[in-house]
């Protein structure tokens, strides 16, 4: 079974799963759009605008730059903890590092070498400090004998990453309230793996980049845009207007992840929190939800996992 379409007051179609809300309005015809470039046919209901991109500014769901001056600011990300996260961090060099500490004593490694020899090219001060030291100054369990201190990640743009940027069309990942730092940190190095090209975050009521994220991503923080938005709600319908299919996942939906054919379509998987799953009105402002076919007794998938499956469908369906 498809998923269930009505239409919204202003005329535009809002698709949702069969079982899942959908908004309420008169029951008028969709208006016209793009089909998926990717051979299928797209989820039934409205089409996300084809326009020119959003007018950049102060839209819904994005950082603010008024009076001149950016707001956008730093979302974390300053103690980058373990070897891959520290080695990608000085490899991407997008970021000034400030430091580096070193354990005492450690096994020699290649990777560890790795490291020593990009701090060095880029001038990063490295200090050898004991073990209970380093572990003291660490702010997770296993740090892995190296903490890097760095200056902040700072917060992509929600209309950059809604844009087709050197060919590449937007493909997104949105989280409504993960809270759990090993869980986003597991999100945000699937999302990279599987070619995605951004994520987005509400700013309140979720977890934003703890060391423990950060170590949890292995270094994908370095290479994936995060915007941080207001809320979640407003961003996607912002991302709708911009022309990005929005595709909820939820246990509840009728469709199937497989069966979502969007092709190379921009767009945007959301995935919600852990346990709760999606809130009511993000689902609402989904263009479809879909859910991943199970077979054994567990109810539920964590959403890491989830994320996982989803993730490399969508990308599997990309040219």
């Amino acid at each position: 079974m498809g998923p269930i379409c009505l239409a919204s007051p202003t005329g535009v179609a809002r698709c949702g799963a069969a079982g899942a809300p959908a908004e309420r309005g008169a029951p008028v015809t969709p208006p016209r759009g793009r089909r998926p470039a990717g051979g299928g046919q797209p989820p039934r209901g409205r089409r996300p605008s084809a326009a020119a991109p959003a007018r950049r500014g102060s839209p819904p769901g994005a950082p603010s730059r008024r009076g001149g001056r950016s707001a956008l600011q730093g979302i974390g990300g300053e103690q980058v903890e373990g070897r891959h996260a520290v080695r990608e961090l000085l490899a991407a060099g997008r970021r000034r590092v400030r430091e580096l500490l070193v354990a005492d004593g450690m096994e020699p490694s290649a990777l560890v070498t790795e490291i020593l020899d990009l701090a060095s090219a880029a001038r990063v001060p490295v200090r050898r400090v004991s073990r209970p030291r380093l572990d003291a100054a660490a702010a997770t369990d296993a740090p892995q004998g190296v903490v890097a201190r760095a200056e902040p990640l700072v917060e992509a743009d929600l209309d950059d990453l809604a844009r087709t940027v050197g060919g590449r069309t937007p493909f997104l990942l949105a989280l409504d309230g993960v809270t759990d730092p090993h869980n986003l940190g597991a999100l945000l190095r699937t999302a990279e793996c599987a070619g995605a090209t951004g994520a987005v975050l509400p700013r309140h009521r979720a977890v934003h980049v703890t060391p423990a994220v950060a170590k949890a991503a292995a270094g994908a923080i370095e290479h994936l845009p995060l915007a941080v938005v207001p809320g979640l709600p407003a961003a996607l319908n912002h991302l709708r207007k911009a022309g990005v299919w929005t595709v909820g996942l939820d246990q509840d939906a009728e469709q199937s992840v497989y069966d979502l054919e969007l092709g190379a379509e921009p767009v945007a998987l959301v995935l919600g929190a852990e346990g709760s799953g999606l809130s009511r009105l993000v689902l609402q402002r989904c263009d479809v939800a879909v859910h991943i076919p199970q077979r054994g007794s567990l109810p539920s998938l964590n959403v890491a996992a989830a994320g996982a499956v989803a993730c490399f469908e969508l990308a599997r369906r990309r040219p």
